[in-house]
């Protein structure tokens, strides 16, 4: 289970044809059949799922950040599709992928947020996840295949003494069944097809492991981690490295960058409330930015030549003289972008108007 790609199925068997393809049993029908209702004029037809178009709601554009607590079960484009419509807005993406039997923090971006999604993806990550003993399967996780067993089970000390062995900056390799891609095709595609798939060791940085909780046949243990770190693989090598062999079978992320448990809502008190309630939980689209790169406020002229693309140059004592860096002009976010030899040089610029929350 991995946030920062795309969800990672395990082995299914062949789709059936999709209920909404070309139906193929017979010859083309020209004309209706004798019995029936002739079809109306093109221009007559109401549109879209038989609705008027004038009883539709028009959507809006709204531009902030849902902190969306996703429920087991939920696909990541599902959530998304929820938060928009409860919102009712024009435009919607996540930040990391949290995969169908995941539950946790899935931020989502509307609007303008959109173009700040990077800074929240290589943010830290918390997660809670469980271990189930005694099993490794084909994905690492509770979906998969079993392709090793044992009997033995670990006691927590046994754990606890493990853990370090994978904290700092370590080599990882992901789970066969991920959405690396091998020769331009996905792993777990290739994986699926029978393919032996071979993945490299890549780095991560993993901050912290501790337990939690533990019994004969399974661990609780929360995680801290950076950027491209996969739980299902901590959990299947430190089997390995038990001599017992594991798999993830619970798994909850708690913090995304900034974003954390106590700032989420779930689908359904979206799904209850009003657009204009739900409006009312959006956190401005800078505070994907605030942990991640400076600050720095500039004039209304500054501002109107970052909104051109233009660079401005920093004045102050504490205006940052390289790297990224944000600005804001009156407590409304303008552009984000490098700060060369003295000058912001834009890269994204920022349509908010009132279209999203200020930060207090």
């Amino acid at each position: 289970m991995h946030e920062d790609q795309p969800s990672e199925p395990a082995p299914q068997a062949a789709r059936p044809a999709r209920e909404d393809a070309p139906r193929q049993d017979g010859p083309r029908q020209d004309g209706p059949r004798e019995g029936q209702r002739q079809d109306r004029p093109r221009h007559d037809r109401p549109r879209g799922r038989g609705r008027p178009p004038g009883d539709r709601p028009k959507r809006r554009e709204i531009s902030g950040w849902v902190i969306l607590d996703k429920g087991v079960g939920m696909t990541s484009t599902h959530a998304v599709a929820a938060v928009k419509r409860a919102l009712n807005a024009k435009k919607a993406g996540h930040a990391g992928t949290l995969d169908p039997l995941a539950s946790g923090i899935l931020p989502i971006a509307l609007g303008e947020a959109t173009k700040t999604v990077p800074f929240v993806m290589d943010g830290r990550k918390a997660y809670v996840f469980s271990v189930t003993w005694g099993i490794e399967t084909d994905t690492d996780d509770a979906e998969g295949r079993p392709v090793a067993t044992s009997d033995d089970r670990p006691t927590q000390e046994q754990v606890e003494a493990m853990l370090p062995r994978f904290v700092g900056a370590i080599e990882q390799v992901p789970p066969r069944y991920s959405a690396i891609k091998i020769q331009g095709e996905r792993a777990y595609d290739l994986a699926r097809d029978g393919e032996v798939v071979e993945l490299v060791a890549r780095p991560v940085q993993i901050d912290r492991l501790a337990v939690v909780a533990h019994t004969p046949e399974r661990t609780v243990i929360e995680a801290e981690c950076g950027k491209g770190t996969y739980v299902r693989a901590i959990a299947r090598d430190l089997g390995r490295a038990l001599g017992c062999y594991g798999h993830v079978s619970a798994l909850r992320r708690t913090r995304v960058g900034p974003f954390t448990e106590d700032q989420s809502c779930t689908v359904a008190a979206l799904e209850a409330a009003d657009a204009e309630a739900n409006a009312a939980i959006l956190r401005p689209v800078e505070t994907a930015l605030i942990e991640a790169v400076p600050h720095v406020p500039v004039s209304r002229d500054m501002a109107m030549r970052l909104m051109r693309g233009q660079p401005v140059i920093l004045r102050g004592r504490d205006a940052p003289t390289e790297g990224k860096a944000y600005a804001t002009c009156g407590g409304v976010l303008v552009a984000v972008g490098d700060v060369e030899r003295g000058e912001l040089v834009p890269h994204r610029v920022f349509h908010l108007g009132g279209t999203a929350p200020r930060t207090a």
